[in-house]
């Protein structure tokens, strides 16, 4: 998995560890045969996307202890499956971006354009 690209070609970047993140849970938005959700894009959340995906039946503000799940909240980085990042960007809630985090096979579903309109500065 260490060959992974992100959306810009370069070498895939750590999205967060803390909470960590990941369909591997190994801190990087990368994907494999199992991954069926697609969770590829590495996304700041906000309260407006938190309440959104809330109504849309995923709750990922609410910690769940038996998962080691801490609970999401505003500021804090997750790699989000690629459809959901898509309908909030329809909804007008979608979260910022982190390019360089963010998968390449992103952009099955997802133009680059509309990532970088999204795109958070990195440091």
């Amino acid at each position: 998995m260490t060959d992974s690209k992100n959306v810009l070609g370069s070498d895939l970047k750590l999205c967060c560890n803390s909470p960590m993140t990941g369909f591997y849970r190994d801190g990087l938005c990368h994907t494999g045969g199992q991954d069926f959700g697609l969770h590829v894009i590495c996304a700041q959340m906000t309260e407006e996307f938190l309440e959104f995906t809330q109504q849309r039946g995923n709750d990922l503000s609410t910690p769940i202890p038996g998962f080691n799940f801490p609970g999401l909240k505003p500021g804090d980085r997750w790699c989000l499956c690629a459809s959901r990042w898509q309908e909030a960007l329809e909804a007008g809630v979608a979260p910022p971006v982190i390019l360089e985090a963010t998968h390449a096979r992103t952009l099955e579903v997802v133009s680059l354009g509309e990532l970088k309109k999204y795109a958070l500065e990195v440091s």
